[in-house]
């Protein structure tokens, strides 16, 4: 298979997704590299039907990749995730009234272009969680206890563009991170951004059927294929906090090789969702599965030439 991944520079050195890439090129795929950030594109030779079976987005929030996968989405090519998905979880205000009406799990959600917006929010939903409508990894996520706090934060949460509040969640400062390789869910632990120890660096937990449940329906309700989904465990149950596309898989066993091979049958199957994809993960709670099994270079293909520079 030929494939394009567009790598923002954010992420040009991480490992997702660098191995993922390393992996397919030893499996015998070409994997060309487009970094849109860097790029000058003429858009009316940049998507070419035939040119790739599938284009894959490493994105962040308002980045140039998400203009051209959409641009080879409107053409009828097959991207991973789905282009319009993507946009529907990038945009946290968004992503909160789908997920609401849906029948999500998550906190009620105000959003506001400007700070003083946000001051009118009645008093009893303090504290809250603000942030960037468009945040990523933790950014500017901040606590705020009392209007008088929001107040004094005015100045600086007028540079972050569109924000979203929510009521704050009680929990043991501990996220619950769900990560979704094509229906395979593997759950992992870390310390919250708000936690202020920071004791939890991440580790893989057993995963229960109530939560596997949520993060199987959020991959419904977005359209997602890969995805990330952080889940409180609160007073009342499993609320969903944020939910990511093409998250970085951290603790997942085999990472790369799994999501190369997701990767593969998405673009295969042209991207469409696998209606049983997730039959057996809500039975039981459930740890990862076994290791990805070796694929031979050879079975799949002329040998990769990966192309440009990450």
């Amino acid at each position: 298979m030929r494939l394009c991944f567009l790598v923002e520079e954010r992420y040009r050195h991480d490992g997702m997704p660098r191995e993922v890439i390393r992996q397919l090129s030893a499996w015998g795929h070409q994997v060309d590299v487009v970094r849109p950030g860097r790029s000058l594109l003429r858009m009316s030779d940049a998507v070419r039907a035939g040119s790739h079976d599938a284009w894959v987005l490493k994105t962040v929030s308002g980045g140039p990749g998400l203009t051209l996968l959409e641009a080879a989405s409107a053409v009828g090519l097959t991207t991973v995730n789905d282009a319009r998905a993507i946009r529907g979880v990038r945009d946290k205000a968004l992503a909160a009234a789908i997920g609401r009406s849906r029948g999500l799990p998550l906190p009620p959600t105000y959003a506001a272009a400007r700070p003083e917006a946000l001051e009118e929010i009645p008093e009893a939903e303090f504290p809250l969680v603000v942030k960037p409508a468009d945040g990523s990894s933790g950014r500017a996520v901040r606590l705020v206890p009392t209007p008088d706090r929001l107040r004094a934060l005015r100045a600086e949460l007028a540079v972050e563009g569109m924000l979203i509040a929510q009521p704050y969640v009680p929990n043991s400062g501990i996220d619950l991170k769900v990560y979704c390789v094509d229906g395979e869910l593997h759950a992992t632990e870390r310390s919250s951004p708000l936690s202020p120890d920071g004791g939890v660096r991440g580790r893989r937990v057993r995963l229960s059927a109530e939560v596997a449940a949520i993060a199987a329906e959020v991959g419904a309700v977005y359209g997602l294929d890969l995805y990330g989904v952080d889940v409180l465990l609160g007073p009342d149950g499993p609320v969903v906090v944020d939910v990511n596309d093409f998250p970085s898989f951290k603790e997942v066993p085999d990472a790369a090789a799994r999501v190369g091979r997701a990767v593969l049958e998405l673009a295969r199957r042209g991207g469409a969702r696998s209606g049983a994809a997730f039959v057996g993960a809500l039975a039981e709670p459930v740890l990862a599965p076994e290791p990805v099994p070796a694929v031979a270079t050879g079975r799949l293909g002329t040998r990769a030439a990966a192309t440009g520079r990450l």
